[in-house]
């Protein structure tokens, strides 16, 4: 959890920010478990890392406003971009695995900004806007477009999550993007729909959610699929076994083991299915290029 007030990060269990003092925020107990914590909002004070200023604006759609300096690049999908001043150079990141990106149906155009100069980015969509600070060698994986942008020192990769249960029943899809910070620490900024809540999960602790509703999690947090027959079994005698039966077939949930943290939002987003053929857990990229250039936004 980071500080609601300057994002800086939190030590567990504490109860004031070691920043800037503000209180922390503090999680509902319910015997030995401990419920997602609403994030506060978005964040309140700029952000600054390098030569680099970051602020969001705004509270229904925010928008994420980065002041740039000469040091420090951020990528982004290209088609979230709001405005910049015309001295802001604009180029294409080089990707990793660009060949099965395209056949995944991911993201294969990502937009890079070197300044000096002023630029800005929104997912066009309600939400609230989530800042990680990310130390070298911290790593974590974030559903689909849900990123808004990151520093040039952020590694940025995907991985197919394997298991057959997530081939036949995941709908949150098999390939999610990783971000790792290198050398250098990173900022990484996501845009989650609705409100979105934080969970730590000690070790060994889980917890089940709707595939559409995580938003993060950290890398060392694993993730499994399970349908609603083999989350808690059935209640209410014969009616009750009957209708996990014929719901358990179609209700799946994302489960997730500790320990680390889980980002939550409230809009249990999907992604609209696109037309034609299409690999599972992605959108289809094959005659999709000129799309992905001039479409619509996401």
């Amino acid at each position: 959890m980071n500080c609601p007030t300057c994002q800086a990060p939190l030590m567990p269990g504490a109860k004031f920010c070691a920043n800037c003092g503000a209180a922390a925020p503090s999680p509902t107990t319910v015997g030995t478990y401990t419920e997602p914590v609403p994030e506060a909002g978005n964040p309140k004070a700029p952000i600054t890392i390098g030569d680099m200023k970051i602020k969001v604006e705004g509270e229904l759609v925010p928008v994420v406003d980065v002041e740039l300096g000469v040091r420090q690049t951020i990528y982004f999908e290209h088609h979230i971009l709001l405005w910049k001043q015309p001295n802001v150079t604009l180029g294409f990141m080089g990707l990793q695995n660009v060949a099965k990106r395209f056949f995944a149906g991911l993201q294969i155009f990502i937009s890079t900004a070197q300044g000096p100069g002023n630029i800005a980015m929104s997912r066009e969509a309600p939400g609230q806007i989530v800042a990680l600070r990310l130390q070298p060698g911290q790593a974590v994986d974030v559903r689909e477009h849900q990123f808004l942008m990151a520093t040039g020192s952020v590694e940025y990769n995907f991985y197919w999550q394997t298991g057959l249960a997530n081939v036949f029943f995941s709908r949150a899809g098999l390939f999610i993007d990783r971000f790792t910070a290198g050398r250098d620490e990173g900022v990484l900024l996501l845009h989650g729909y609705g409100n979105v809540f934080e969970k730590t999960l000690a070790a060994g602790e889980m917890i089940d959610v709707e595939p559409g509703a995580w938003l993060w999690k950290d890398a060392n947090v694993r993730m499994d699929t399970v349908t609603v027959l083999q989350s808690g079994g059935a209640g209410g005698g014969l009616m009750g076994a009957l209708g996990a039966f014929v719901g358990g077939a179609s209700l799946v949930m994302n489960r997730l083991y500790g320990p680390g943290r889980v980002g939550l939002q409230s809009m249990t987003y999907h992604e609209p299915a696109a037309e034609g053929p299409q690999q599972q857990g992605g959108q289809s990229n094959i005659g999709g290029i000129m799309g992905s250039l001039f479409g619509g936004r996401q």
